[in-house]
C-alpha cells in the first residue's frame, strides 16, 4: 500500500533557505532585509519592557494551567476589542469573538469558518501575504486574485472595488487592515469610505486582516479603515495578530471576532467557530494572552506598550523617509513612495539578477520578490544599503 510514498516533494519554503544562508555568510557588514520582525536600531527582537512586567505578573497571580477551552482567555479577546472596534462602538450585541494561535489561526478559523457558511471564493489583492493564499487553497476555497498596487506605489482603488462589485453571491473579499504586506500600500481614509460604501451596496462579506497596528500611523489611525466598513456592512470577519504589535511572535497570539447581522443568530456563528477551532487546534496556547490581558488591564504598564509602539513606528518612519529621500540616488526604483506608505515591508522592483549580486557581492539579503523588512535597517546599515541599490540598477 504505501500510502506515505504517493505525497510529492514540495517546495522549500524561499525565506528559511534566505535565514540559512544569511547565517551562514561570515561578513560582518551583513544586512538581513528577508525575516518579518520588527528590529531595533541595534538589530535585536526584544521582549517588550511592557511584556516582561505583564510576564512577571502572571508568574505571580497565575494558579492554574488547567484547560481553557476552544474559545480561550474571554479576558484577552474582550481587552482588545477596546482597541480595535473602539469605546464607541456600534457594534455592540453584535460581535463575538475567541483567542487563536496567532494571526494565522485567526485568518485560518476566518476562511474555514465562511467556507462552512457557503463561500466559495475569496477576492485577494495582489501581492498578499504568501500565507493568505496557502491557507485559502489548504481550506477549499478558490482564490480569485486582483492587483492590489498601482506602478506608482499607491493603492488600486479600482481594483478592489471592482472586486467588490463584481463578487458574486458566494464570494468574500479579504482585506489588510493596515500595513500592507508585502507592500507597505494602505488604503487612505477617502478610499476606506469608498471601500465600506462598496461592501454596503453589495452586501459582500468581507473578511479583514489586521496584523501590524499601531505600527503604521497610530492605535487609532491603523484602524479607522477597519472601523469604517464595519460601521456600513451586515456582517464581517475580522483576524487580528499581536505578533508585531506586542512582540509575541513565537508565543501565537491572535483573536478573531465574528459580526453578526442585525437579529443574526449569534450563537449558530459562534458555535461554529468553536467547533472549527477544536477540530483544528482544540484549544489556543494561555501564556502569552493572558500576559497581553494583563498589560491591558493595567493603566501603567499599557503607558509603557504605547510608548513602546510609538517608538517603533518612529524608528520605522525615520527608516522610511531617509529611503525617500534618497530617490534621485537610485533611479529608477521610486524610493520616494516608500515615505507614504506604512509598515515594516517594502517592496522594490528588482530583478532577480539584482537580487542576486546585492546578497552575493555587497552581503544584502532580502525575499526574491524584492520585499524588504525595513526594520532590519538603521543609521549604521542603511547608507551601505542606498550605495548598493544604486551599484546594482545603474546603466
Amino acid at each position: 500500500r504505501a500510502m506515505l510514498d504517493k505525497l510529492a516533494p514540495q517546495a522549500p519554503d524561499a525565506l528559511l533557505a534566505l535565514i540559512k544562508m544569511h547565517a551562514a555568510d561570515p561578513r560582518s557588514d551583513k544586512i538581513d532585509l528577508g525575516v518579518g520582525v520588527y528590529r531595533t536600531n541595534e538589530g535585536a527582537t526584544p521582549v517588550f519592557r511592557a511584556i516582561k512586567q505583564a510576564e512577571k505578573r502572571l508568574l505571580e497571580v497565575q494558579d492554574s494551567k488547567s484547560y481553557l477551552g476552544p474559545e480561550g482567555d474571554g479576558g484577552f479577546v474582550k481587552a482588545l476589542m477596546l482597541y480595535i472596534f473602539g469605546d464607541d462602538s456600534p457594534l455592540a450585541g453584535r460581535i463575538e469573538g475567541m483567542q487563536t494561535p496567532g494571526g494565522t489561526g485567526a485568518v485560518r478559523l476566518a476562511v474555514s469558518l465562511a467556507a462552512k457558511a457557503g463561500v466559495t471564493r475569496i477576492h485577494l489583492g495582489m501581492p498578499s501575504w504568501p500565507n493568505h493564499a496557502q491557507i485559502l487553497q489548504d481550506v477549499g476555497v478558490e482564490v480569485v486574485p486582483f492587483d492590489h498596487a498601482n506602478s506608482d506605489g499607491t493603492a488600486n482603488l479600482d481594483a478592489v472595488l471592482g472586486a467588490i462589485r463584481g463578487a458574486g453571491a458566494s464570494d468574500a473579499v479579504l482585506l489588510h487592515g493596515c500595513c500592507h504586506n508585502p507592500t507597505g500600500i494602505d488604503y487612505t481614509p477617502d478610499q476606506w469610505d469608498a471601500i465600506a460604501e462598496a461592501f454596503a451596496e453589495t452586501g459582500v462579506l468581507p473578511i479583514l486582516d489586521i496584523a501590524y497596528q499601531g505600527l503604521g500611523q497610530g492605535m487609532e489611525e491603523d484602524v479607522a479603515g477597519v472601523r469604517a466598513v464595519l460601521a456600513k456592512v451586515p456582517e464581517a470577519l475580522v483576524a487580528y495578530s499581536c505578533d508585531k504589535n506586542f512582540g509575541l511572535y513565537r508565543d501565537r497570539v491572535g483573536a478573531f471576532y465574528m459580526i453578526a447581522r442585525e437579529g443574526g443568530d449569534m450563537d449558530a456563528i459562534s458555535s461554529n467557530a468553536n467547533a472549527l477551532a477544536r477540530a483544528n487546534w482544540s484549544m489556543p496556547p494561555d501564556h502569552g494572552g493572558a500576559a497581553v490581558r494583563l498589560l491591558l488591564e493595567d493603566d501603567g504598564m499599557t503607558a509603557v506598550w504605547q510608548e513602546e509602539l510609538d517608538e517603533m513606528r518612529a524608528r520605522m518612519r525615520r527608516v522610511r523617509d531617509r529611503l525617500a529621500a534618497a530617490d534621485n540616488e537610485v533611479p529608477g526604483l521610486n524610493l520616494a513612495a516608500l515615505g507614504d506608505q506604512n509598515g515594516l515591508f517594502a517592496m522594490l522592483p528588482l530583478s532577480k539578477d539584482q537580487i542576486a549580486s546585492l546578497r552575493e557581492d555587497h552581503g544584502i539579503y532580502m525575499a526574491g520578490s524584492g520585499r524588504i523588512n525595513v526594520a532590519g535597517l538603521h543609521q549604521g546599515n542603511i547608507e551601505k544599503f542606498i550605495a548598493a541599490l544604486g551599484e546594482v540598477t545603474k546603466g
